[in-house]
């Protein structure tokens, strides 16, 4: 049993690791820039991203479970079904938030404010980074539906690849484009779409033949459409408030000045190692890694 939830524990761990690791590099590069207005850019542009992608976090949640109960029952045709839907429902998602990015972009800095300069760098990363949503969104479903089908191998491939392109990418465009917190949000953007290929790749390349179960009739179910959505309503509660309380942090920190924006801002993604090391853990992996 030990071997059996490490199997599934460990990739996850590492997986979950790499999501703040990132945060930190992404902060380290705008250090090095020798001014904290860059750094209270990227804090900016980053919470409006937490609101989005911690909004939609259910993609992958809700993927996951009824995955797994598919792949217990033993019912293919069902698991690659749900595959599709909820990549279809990612679409539609992802093309609403392109289609209203000004007033989401208007909206998030009335509320969350900061200096005119900061509030200029942080408009134009979250330019460049929202048309990564489609593929941040996407790589939600298929970690999720790998998960439910007790593969956690291949989102820790898909995460590890990411972050290391996003950092070698972030790298070059910053220090050898000359480019600001707009390079960081750039890398980051492909970086995301070089994770969705993956993604396909990976599963083209292990379940391909589950494809042709998919039938459109199958495909068109509104009461799972409501049940995936329901399914992870105490945890999107639990999520918004954890969103307004890293939105109010980061707004009244904008509210002071540039340097505490910065200074609280790292502090911050080194609070976030806490909560990713064990989430998405299976419970028991839980009680047992909390027993060592």
């Amino acid at each position: 049993m030990n071997k059996s939830i490490l199997k599934l524990a460990l990739p996850n761990i590492i997986s979950n690791i790499t999501v703040p690791l990132l945060g930190l590099i992404d902060l380290a590069l705008m250090g090095h820039l020798g001014s904290e207005v860059y750094i209270g850019a990227i804090s900016l542009g980053s919470v409006i991203f937490n609101i989005i992608y911690w909004g939609f976090g259910f993609l992958r949640m809700s993927t996951s479970g009824f995955t797994a109960q598919a792949f217990g029952e033993k019912k293919p045709t069902e698991a690659i079904t749900i595959l599709v839907r909820a990549l279809i429902l990612t679409f539609i998602i992802s093309v609403f938030i392109l289609l209203l990015q000004s007033p989401i972009a208007w909206a998030s800095f009335k509320v969350i404010g900061g200096s005119p300069e900061v509030e200029k760098l942080a408009e134009a990363y979250f330019r460049i980074r929202v048309w990564a949503a489609p593929a941040a969104l996407s790589l939600f479903v298929f970690s999720g539906w790998f998960l439910g089908m007790q593969n956690a191998r291949y989102p820790m491939i898909i995460a590890i690849l990411v972050n290391i392109v996003n950092i070698l990418l972030s790298a070059f465009f910053v220090f050898g484009l000359n480019m600001k917190s707009d390079g960081v949000a750039l890398g980051t953007a492909i970086s995301q779409y070089v994770g969705l290929l993956t993604a396909v790749i990976l599963f083209l390349r292990k379940y391909r033949e589950m494809l042709p179960k998919v039938t459109k009739s199958g495909l068109i179910d509104l009461k799972f459409l409501s049940n995936f959505v329901k399914v992870n309503s105490d945890i999107f509660i639990r999520t918004f408030c954890i969103i307004v309380l890293f939105t109010f942090f980061t707004s009244k920190s904008a509210s002071i000045n540039d340097t505490i924006l910065a200074v609280n801002s790292i502090l911050l993604q080194f609070l976030m190692f806490f909560p990713f090391l064990s989430m998405d853990l299976p419970l028991p992996a839980k009680h047992w890694l909390g027993n060592l």
